[in-house]
C-alpha cells in the first residue's frame, strides 16, 4: 500500500479524468505516428545543445551529387516554364520520357527495387533545384517520392506487393497518384464517405474475397495521367467476413486505373498551375483483398499509415520548394534592386527597399536552415511528426512573404507577365502550397502545439495512457509515477524560467559558439518560459484547451520559432562560422525573438484564469514584450548581402538552376555581374557630375575601355527591365488579323461618336 497513491494521487487520478483531453481513434493514430525528436528537447524546457550540434550535417553522397549535376542539370535545360504554362498547359513528352528514364519517380525507392535510393536529403535537394527553374516540374516529381503509393508500399507492403509494384513505380510504367481528399472531407479525412465494402467477387475469372468500392476524390496530383491510383477508405464487413467488428475505419489500397468502374475526370487548373491535377470516381469497383497495402492484417490502420507516411513526406516535398522559391527570391530580387536607378541612383540604396531586401534574405537563411536540419533527423531515420508540421506550415507561410516582397521590389517588371517576367508564376503558386498537405490554418491552430503538447511533452502523454488504461488500478499506478514526476518537472521549470527570465537569460545555458552564445542563452530562456506557460495552460484549461484555438496557435508559433531558430544556430555551426554572414544570423534571431516575446505577452493576456496569468507574467514576463526585431543596422547588413556578388550571397543562394539562356533570370545575372563591376567607373562619372559615357570619355573621365565596360553594363540593365508585349490576336481568338483589329476600334469610335 502507498500513501501517496491512494490517498493523494488517487483523487487528482479521479479529477484528471474529466480535465485531461480526451483522444479520439483518429486522434491517437495520428499521435502515434511518426516520433519526437528536438521538439521534445525544447518541450522540456532545458535544451541539451550538445545534442543538437553533435547531430551529423545532411550531406550527399558522390552518386546523389553526380545525379544532381547530371540529370537535374539536364532535366532543367529542357524546361521552359512560359512555354509550359501558357502555351503546352503541360510538360512536354521528351520530358515526361526524360523523368521516367533516368527515375526521378524513383528517388526514395531501394535500389533492389529498382528506385535510385536516395536519402531525404537528396530528395530534398533533387526537389529544391528543380523548383528553381519550373515548378509544373518539380510537383511533378515530387508528389510520386512523397505521400503516396511507393512511399507506404515501402513501409507497410507485402513482399509480394513491393516486388510486384516498386520496380513499375521505379522506372515509370506505372505513374501514381494518392486519393485522400473528398469533397465532403478535407482537412476532416476520418469524414470521408467513401467505402469499401468487404465481400466475394470475380476478379481475372476466379471468385475471391475482396471489396467492392465507391468513391469520389477531387485535387488529386497526377490523378489525370495516373496508372495506379492509391486510394483512403472507411472499410466496413457487414457480413462480418474477416471478423465479428463491421466498422474497420480508415484504409489504404492499390487501385490500377484500368479496372471496370474507375472513372478519371478531367484536370483541374490549380491558381493557373498546370502540374496534373484532377478528380477521379470509382463505382463499384471490385479488388481483392491482397490489393489492400499490407494485407488484410492492415485493414482499418491507414489513417496510422498515412500518417507515419506524412511525418517524413511533409518534410521535404513542400519545405524544399518552399526554401527554393525563397533563395531564388532573395537572388533575383537583391540583383533587381542593384541594377535598377530611380531618381538617378540604384534603388538598393533606398531603406524602403533594403527592409524587404533584409526580410527576403533572412528568411531564405532561416528557411534553407531548417530544412537541412530537418533532413539531418530524417536522414539517421527520425520520423518527428510535430517538426514535419512545422516546417510545411513556416515554410510555405515565410515564402509567401519572401515573394510578395520580391514583388513588390520588382513593381511592373514582375506584374507584367511573358516570357521575360521570372517572378509571376511563382506569385500565382504559393495559395497552392499553402493549401496542399494539410492546410495551414489548421495545421498552426491544432496540430503543431496540439499534437506537441502530448506527443513531445515529457509526461504528458503517460499520463493520458494511464487515464486511458482500462485496469484503473494498473492506470492509476502508472499515473502516480508519470504524475509527480511531472510535478518535480514544473516546479523545475517554474524556477529555471523565474531566474532566467528575471537575469535575461545571462546564465542559462549555452555551448561556446562565439558570437552566437548569447542567442543560444536566449533560446534557453524561452524554452524553459515556454514549457512553464505550456504546463499551465494544460493544468488550468484541460480539455478546453483544444477549443481555445487561438491561444494554442500562439503556443504552436513559440515552438516552432524555437525549432526554426536552433535551425538557424546549427547551420551558421555547421558552415564554419561565418563572418560575412553574421547579419543574416542576427536578423533571423532578432525576429524570432520578437516573435516569441509577443506570443507570450498575448498568452499571457488571453488566459482565461487570471491568477494564473498575472503570476507567470511576474514570472517570466514582468517588464511585457521588449524585444523589437532587427535594427536598422542589422537591416542594412543583411540587405548588402544579396547586392554584390560575393561568397555570402553564393552561400545563401545554393545550388539554383542557372540555365545559360537568353530568359529572364539569365539576363538579370548578366547585368548584375557588369553593373558591379562596372561600380567605380560609375562613381567617378557621378564625381564629374556627368552621365554620359561618350561624354566623360571625351573629357577624360573615364578610358575607352572603361566607357565601352559601361556601355555594356548600361544595354544589359534596359534588356533587364523590359516587358513582354503580345499582338491582341496572339492574346485573344477574337481578333485574327491587325487589320480585323483596327477595324474593330475604328467602328467602336464610330458608333461612341454617333452617340
Amino acid at each position: 500500500m502507498s500513501f501517496r497513491r491512494d490517498f493523494i494521487t488517487k483523487p487528482i487520478f479521479s479529477w484528471a479524468h474529466g480535465v485531461l483531453p480526451t483522444m479520439s481513434d483518429t486522434e491517437r493514430e495520428a499521435l502515434e505516428a511518426g516520433d519526437v525528436w528536438w521538439d521534445a528537447d525544447l518541450f522540456t524546457g532545458n535544451p541539451d545543445w550538445s545534442k543538437l550540434l553533435a547531430t551529423a550535417p545532411a550531406t550527399l553522397t558522390d552518386e546523389e551529387r553526380a545525379f544532381l549535376h547530371g540529370p537535374v542539370d539536364e532535366l532543367c535545360a529542357m524546361l521552359d516554364e512560359w512555354k509550359i504554362c501558357w502555351e503546352w498547359r503541360d510538360l512536354p513528352p521528351e520530358v515526361w520520357s526524360f523523368i521516367k528514364a533516368k527515375k526521378f519517380f524513383g528517388m526514395i525507392i531501394p535500389k533492389e527495387h529498382g528506385g535510385l535510393g536516395f536519402s531525404p536529403y537528396a530528395h530534398s535537394e533533387v526537389v529544391r533545384k528543380i523548383s528553381s527553374r519550373s515548378l509544373t516540374a518539380a510537383v511533378t516529381v515530387m508528389v510520386p517520392n512523397s505521400l503516396g503509393p511507393g512511399e507506404l508500399l515501402m513501409r507497410f507492403g507485402t513482399t509480394e506487393q513491393q516486388q510486384q509494384w516498386l520496380p513499375r513505380l521505379a522506372d515509370g510504367r506505372d505513374i501514381p497518384c494518392f486519393g485522400l481528399t473528398s469533397p465532403e472531407a478535407g482537412s476532416d479525412a476520418a469524414s470521408m464517405i467513401d467505402t469499401g465494402i468487404i465481400c466475394k467477387g470475380e476478379f481475372e475469372g476466379r471468385e475471391v474475397l475482396g471489396l467492392r468500392l465507391n468513391w469520389h476524390k477531387r485535387y488529386i496530383t497526377l490523378g489525370p495521367v495516373a496508372t495506379l491510383l492509391g486510394l483512403a477508405f472507411k472499410a466496413y464487413d457487414p457480413d462480418h467476413l474477416v471478423g465479428q467488428q463491421e466498422d474497420l475505419g480508415i484504409s489504404v489500397a492499390l487501385i490500377p486505373t484500368h479496372l471496370p468502374g474507375v472513372q478519371i475526370g478531367h484536370r483541374h487548373l490549380p491558381a493557373m498551375q498546370v502540374f496534373q491535377n484532377g478528380p477521379n470516381w470509382g463505382h463499384d469497383v471490385f479488388i481483392p483483398m491482397d490489393y489492400i497495402i499490407g494485407g488484410q492484417e492492415r485493414l482499418g490502420q491507414g489513417w496510422k499509415m498515412l500518417m507515419t507516411a506524412l511525418a517524413a513526406g511533409r518534410g521535404i516535398s513542400l519545405p524544399s520548394l518552399s526554401a527554393a522559391g525563397a533563395a531564388y527570391a532573395a537572388r533575383t530580387s537583391g540583383a533587381y534592386a542593384r541594377i535598377r536607378e530611380q531618381f538617378g541612383i540604384s534603388i538598393s540604396k533606398f531603406e524602403g527597399i533594403e527592409e524587404p531586401l533584409a526580410r527576403i534574405a533572412g528568411t531564405a537563411y532561416l528557411l534553407d536552415a531548417a530544412r537541412r536540419l530537418t533532413c539531418a533527423a530524417l536522414n539517421q531515420g527520425h520520423h518527428p511528426a510535430v517538426i514535419s508540421g512545422i516546417m510545411k506550415l513556416h515554410a510555405t507561410e515565410r515564402m509567401r512573404i519572401a515573394i510578395d516582397d520580391a514583388m513588390d521590389i520588382h513593381g511592373g517588371k514582375a506584374v507584367i507577365d511573358g516570357p521575360q517576367n521570372y517572378m509571376g508564376n511563382l506569385y500565382r503558386s504559393v495559395p497552392v502550397g499553402i493549401t496542399v498537405e494539410g492546410a495551414n490554418i489548421l495545421t498552426r491552430n491544432l496540430i503543431v502545439f496540439g499534437q506537441g503538447a502530448i506527443r513531445a511533452h515529457p509526461y504528458l502523454l503517460e499520463e493520458m495512457n494511464a487515464l486511458g488504461e482500462p485496469d484503473r488500478v494498473k492506470g492509476l499506478d502508472a499515473f502516480d509515477k508519470s504524475f509527480w514526476a511531472h510535478v518535480g518537472h514544473s516546479f523545475t521549470t517554474m524556477f529555471r524560467a523565474w531566474g532566467r527570465s528575471w537575469t535575461g537569460g545571462l546564465f542559462a545555458p549555452a555551448p561556446d559558439a562565439g558570437e552566437a552564445t548569447p542567442f543560444y542563452r536566449q533560446l534557453s530562456r524561452y524554452s524553459s518560459a515556454f514549457a512553464l506557460c505550456a504546463d499551465m495552460a494544460l493544468l488550468t484549461l484541460g480539455g478546453a484547451l483544444k477549443r481555445k484555438e487561438m491561444l494554442s496557435a500562439r503556443f504552436g508559433d513559440i515552438l516552432s520559432e524555437l525549432y526554426l531558430l536552433s535551425a538557424v544556430l546549427k547551420r551558421w555551426q555547421d558552415e564554419g562560422r561565418q563572418q560575412a554572414d553574421l547579419p543574416a544570423l542576427e536578423w533571423c534571431m532578432a525576429s524570432g525573438f520578437r516573435t516569441i516575446e509577443n506570443r507570450l505577452a498575448e498568452i499571457l493576456a488571453n488566459l482565461p484564469n487570471r491568477f494564473v496569468a498575472v503570476i507567470l507574467k511576474f514570472l517570466i514576463q514582468p517588464f511585457g514584450a521588449n524585444v523589437r526585431g532587427p535594427s536598422d543596422l542589422v537591416v542594412h547588413q543583411c540587405a548588402q548581402l544579396v547586392l554584390e556578388p560575393s561568397a555570402a550571397r553564393d552561400r545563401l543562394t545554393p545550388d539554383l538552376s542557372h540555365v545559360d539562356d537568353d530568359g529572364g533570370v539569365a539576363r538579370l545575372e548578366k547585368a548584375f555581374l557588369l553593373v558591379t563591376a562596372a561600380e567605380d567607373i560609375s562613381k567617378q562619372m557621378h564625381a564629374a557630375r556627368l552621365h554620359d559615357w561618350k561624354e566623360a570619355m571625351k573629357k577624360g573621365v573615364i578610358t575607352q575601355a572603361e566607357g565601352e565596360k559601361l556601355a555594356a553594363a548600361h544595354e544589359a540593365v534596359a534588356k533587364v527591365i523590359e516587358v513582354d508585349d503580345f499582338a491582341p490576336e496572339a492574346l485573344s481568338p477574337i481578333y485574327k488579323k491587325p487589320a480585323e483589329v483596327h477595324q474593330f476600334f475604328q467602328e467602336l469610335g464610330d458608333q461612341r461618336a454617333a452617340s
